[in-house]
C-alpha cells in the first residue's frame, strides 16, 4: 500500500470515529438531564405521598414479595449486561448476544410484572386519578418503566444490527453498548430508590 493509501485509510479512519467520545460525552449529559426528571418526579411523590383522599395507601396496596421478584430481576440485568460489556470489549460477538439476550429477558420480566401490577391497581378501582399519592405513584414507577422499555427496544436494535445487518463489533459499537451500558446501570440505580423510598417506606 502507498503511502497516499496509508494516509486516506487513516483520515478515512479518523473520520469515521474521531466523533465516539464526543457521543459518549453527550450521553453522560443526557443522564444528567434524566437525573433532574426523577428529581423531581420523586420531590413530587415526597409532596403527594400522604395525600391518600379517602383511597389507599402504600401499606394497603403494596407487596413486597411481588416487588422484590421485580428489583431482583432488573439487578441481576445489570450484572449479565456487565458480561456483555466484557465479551464486546473481547470482541466475542457470541458472548455478547448471548448474555444481550438473558439481559433482555430480564428485562422484560421486569416491565411484564409492572404492567401487571398496575393492571392490578386500576383492576381495583385504585388508579392515578383516586388520590395525589396514587397519582404521584403511577407517574414516578411508570416514566420508569418506560425508560426500562426503550433501552429493551435499544438493546433489540443493537441486537439486530450486529446478527441480521451483520454489522462489525468495532469500535462504534462498542462505544454504543457502552452507552446503553450507562443507560442500563443508571435505570437500576434509580429503581433502588424508587423501592427503598416509594415501596419500603409506603408500607410503614
Amino acid at each position: 500500500m502507498s503511502p497516499d493509501s496509508l494516509v486516506a485509510h487513516h483520515g478515512e479512519f479518523a473520520e469515521d470515529h474521531s466523533h465516539e467520545p464526543n457521543n459518549v460525552f453527550g450521553f453522560w449529559l443526557y443522564l444528567m438531564t434524566d437525573c433532574i426528571l426523577f428529581a423531581t418526579l420523586f420531590a413530587g411523590f415526597a409532596v403527594g405521598r400522604h395525600q391518600y383522599a379517602g383511597d389507599v395507601s402504600g401499606h394497603d396496596i403494596f407487596d413486597l414479595k411481588y416487588v422484590g421478584v421485580e428489583t431482583a430481576l432488573l439487578l441481576v440485568s445489570s450484572s449479565t449486561y456487565g458480561f456483555a460489556m466484557i465479551g464486546a470489549y473481547q470482541h466475542k460477538l457470541n458472548q455478547v448476544l448471548v448474555w444481550l439476550g438473558i439481559t433482555f429477558l430480564l428485562g422484560a420480566g421486569f416491565v411484564g410484572m409492572e404492567i401487571n401490577e398496575f393492571h392490578h391497581l386500576v383492576a381495583e378501582g385504585h388508579g392515578p386519578d383516586r388520590s395525589a399519592f396514587l397519582s404521584a405513584f403511577f407517574t414516578l414507577v411508570g416514566t420508569h418503566g418506560l425508560h426500562v422499555t426503550c433501552g429493551l427496544l435499544w438493546m433489540l436494535v443493537l441486537v439486530v444490527q450486529l446478527t441480521v445487518l451483520r454489522k462489525p463489533l468495532d469500535t462504534r459499537y462498542v462505544n454504543r453498548l457502552m452507552c446503553l451500558s450507562l443507560f442500563w446501570h443508571f435505570l437500576d440505580i434509580v429503581w433502588i430508590c424508587v423501592f427503598s423510598l416509594v415501596y419500603l417506606m409506603g408500607v410503614r
